[in-house]
């Protein structure tokens, strides 16, 4: 998704220049009125990058409103004092008009990790769906920010890459990403690997360590299944976040860190608070940007990219065929499955296929046994009317689902109601 937002009196004749370098281009004449900044005409998040005019009169209001969520290329007539003023107030870079196509190809290669380049996605991140573009726009709010982000969804949606995105769009991406397995870290090693240790602290320090929070110094910190953490774990880490200083064992004076911090669980973190098991002033300090994962069954439109995805993947395992893609067949059996893995369970079953496949097309004979031999979705005789026609509308959507390979708008459009109708009932049906 190359999305860039145009503010200016002459944005169509500055939209001619981007034309070569094949973005999806919004003009906005400042002089429009009615269209105010967040609605879907202007969506923040729709967008990768802006280029905002400030030769127009509302440019500081304009500037204000989109620096926090993209990155903001001023230009204008040569004006020193009105550049200054730009970059003070949040711009990224500024541009002399006349604009050319050798300047914008030089700022956007300056800018470029700040762009999706990915029509569906961050690396392996990809999708279409409603549900996972909002993912996306989030994921570009949060590299542009330094406060904490917590991810939240079931085990197997992506979270880890969620985090490994972020990192990489952001400011931090040249510095450490270090990763944190909490679960992994029994309390008599916590503050030993956390914080590492001097010479001579205890019996067999033979010489100093680092932690891994000063390893991380200027970069970032993903705690992965942050609700596991035992309580003493908490404590350390809450000390960390408010004072931005460890020590390490043995040591005599703290040292500052720098780390943002991204955390990640499969646990509803709010509850868990109201049983005492996690410490609410954490979960406050770690929650302050929120992306939440949808579990796969609720975004099908994007079995068929990932399979796509991952049949590239794992194609080169395979030194006597090359597989290239799948049969309406066996998507179907895909489309049809829940998926209680998630992401990593298509990941796991498309790499068995892979290996399995006597043809550059994969079949159903090539799935795991359990997709093959699992029963199909019939509809159960009921005695009562209401619960035989909650069966039937079921029945009904996935079979539309399936022959619109997942597209949502398609599909309402086939069962002859508003994609709006159709999304509220996959809602109930989850």
């Amino acid at each position: 998704m190359r999305n860039i937002l145009i503010i200016s009196d002459e944005s169509k004749e500055i939209s001619a220049i981007f034309k070569t370098l094949n973005f999806n281009i919004n003009k906005q004449n400042s002089k429009q009125k009615g269209i105010p900044f967040g609605t879907d005409s202007v969506n923040p998040l729709k967008y990768d990058i802006a280029f905002l005019d400030l030769d127009v009169d509302n440019w500081r209001k304009r500037l204000l409103e989109l620096r926090v969520h993209m990155p903001v290329i001023a230009f204008s007539m040569p004006d020193v004092k009105r550049a200054v003023e730009a970059m003070k107030l949040g711009a990224s870079d500024f541009l002399e008009k006349p604009l050319s196509v050798e300047g914008l190809k030089d700022i956007i290669l300056r800018h470029k990790r700040k762009i999706l380049i990915d029509e569906h996605g961050f690396g392996e991140t990809i999708g279409k769906s409603s549900l996972i573009q909002e993912v996306f726009g989030l994921i570009k709010k949060a590299a542009l920010s330094e406060s904490n982000v917590l991810i939240t969804g079931e085990s197997g949606t992506g979270k880890e890459l969620i985090a490994r995105a972020i990192h990489r769009w952001s400011p931090r991406e040249e510095k450490s990403f270090v990763i944190i397995n909490c679960s992994a870290i029994p309390d008599t090693l916590l503050e030993s690997e956390l914080f590492g240790f001097e010479k001579g602290a205890f019996t067999g320090a033979n010489y100093t360590k680092k932690g891994l929070l000063e390893f991380a110094d200027g970069g970032t910190v993903f705690f992965d299944e942050i609700g596991d953490v035992s309580p003493l774990f908490q404590t350390k880490i809450l000390r960390v976040i408010q004072e931005g200083e460890i020590m390490r064992i043995g040591g005599t004076h703290h040292i500052k860190v720098d780390v943002r911090i991204i955390a990640a669980t499969n646990k509803d973190l709010r509850i868990s608070c109201k049983k005492g098991n996690f410490r609410e002033d954490l979960f406050y300090r770690l929650n302050v940007i929120n992306i939440h994962l949808p579990p796969l069954r609720n975004r099908i439109e994007d079995i068929s990219l990932l399979v796509e995805h991952f049949i590239k993947k794992h194609a080169h395992k395979r030194k006597d065929i090359l597989v290239k893609n799948i049969s309406d067949e066996t998507m179907n059996i895909l489309m049809n499955y829940s998926f209680p893995g998630n992401v990593r369970e298509l990941e796991n079953i498309i790499e068995h296929a892979v290996s399995f496949a006597n043809s550059p097309k994969i079949l159903p004979s090539d799935l795991p046994s359990h997709l093959i031999h699992s029963p199909s979705q019939k509809i159960n005789p009921s005695p009562k009317l209401k619960e035989a026609l909650v069966n039937i509308e079921k029945e009904l959507i996935w079979s539309a689902l399936q022959k619109s390979g997942g597209n949502i708008s398609r599909a309402a459009e086939a069962m002859g109601i508003h994609r709006q109708q159709l999304q509220r009932k996959l809602k109930k049906m989850r």
